[in-house]
């Protein structure tokens, strides 16, 4: 397979299938140059996990994000992938990808700012030795964030069906009983401080209100500033006329689609995603993958 072929089906993946695809390229470069240059497993990984003492975050302090994209071990990364595909999946039929990236990333930066307090504060943690790394306080914005958004939307759970709001009550209980009894209480708290921004991302949300529009802005701003611009060719006047009218359809339709979109969403916020018919379900399905 090309390169032109692998970035053709790279660009075709949806935004949540990116990260999952990013996630296991790091996760298989890290592993095979400290394996073939005989380095400790955590040679790479101490230059982006995030340290639990602010002196040597202050000096990595990119590592508030790289964090997210390391995994401890293959069941990590597999179950933290898992539920990204899923959550995710759901989510993209409701917003755009930019609203993907606004909560999951906003997610992992509280998740990584709640470990980082947390073990500069309670006592419990103050002679522990620590590092977070792992995708799960992103994985947990995403799926908290559509738990409180369509509480009562039932998915098929085995054999059963669950309200998606029974499934992120379970998740956050388990974490909170972890904290104290398990091995992994920084995880734990990451966890519970994605969990917690995704909830008020989606209550909030509800009332009409983006807490994440201003990321989401500083996140266009720096592709524009690495985007490059493309140099137009001149043109015949003929040929620019019948690109304007293209232009201009293509604009109706554009803004004829987010009219839809934005009544289905409306209708989501007063009576709930169950409220859709199956039509309505499929549209904002198919536009998730078109944008």
């Amino acid at each position: 397979m090309d390169s032109g072929n692998l970035k053709y089906q790279f660009a075709r993946l949806s935004i949540a299938e990116k990260l999952i695809a990013v996630n296991v390229f790091v996760f298989i470069i890290n592993g095979l140059f400290t394996f073939l240059m005989g380095m400790p497993s955590n040679s790479l990984i101490q230059w982006f996990e995030l340290p639990k003492d602010f002196v040597d975050f202050i000096s990595q302090p990119w590592s508030l994000v790289t964090y997210s994209f390391f995994h401890g071990g293959i069941w990590h990364l597999f179950w933290n992938m898992i539920m990204l595909y899923f959550t995710g999946r759901i989510l993209l039929n409701l917003f755009s990808p930019k609203k993907f990236i606004s909560i999951y990333f906003l997610g992992v930066i509280l998740g990584g700012l709640v470990f980082l307090l947390s073990y500069n504060v309670f006592p419990a943690f103050l002679s522990t030795n620590a590092a977070l790394i792992g995708a799960s306080a992103g994985v947990t914005a995403v799926l908290i964030f559509v738990c409180a958004y369509i509480p009562n939307q039932e998915v098929r759970l085995f054999m059963f069906n669950i309200k998606l709001w029974y499934i992120g009550a379970f998740f956050v209980i388990v974490d909170l009983i972890q904290i104290p009894s398990g091995g992994n209480a920084g995880g734990h708290l990451a966890h519970l401080g994605g969990a917690f921004l995704g909830y008020v991302y989606a209550r909030q949300l509800l009332k009409g209100q983006d807490i994440g529009e201003g990321f989401t802005k500083m996140i266009e701003s720096i592709e524009g500033f690495f985007k490059k611009k493309e140099k137009k060719a001149p043109m015949k006047t003929v040929y620019r006329r019948a690109k304007g009218k293209n232009v201009s359809n293509a604009n109706y339709d554009r803004e004829s689609k987010q009219r839809k979109i934005d009544t289905i969403l409306d209708k989501i916020s007063k009576s709930g995603y169950e409220s859709l018919s199956k039509s309505e379900k499929d549209f904002l399905f198919k536009a998730g993958k078109e944008d």
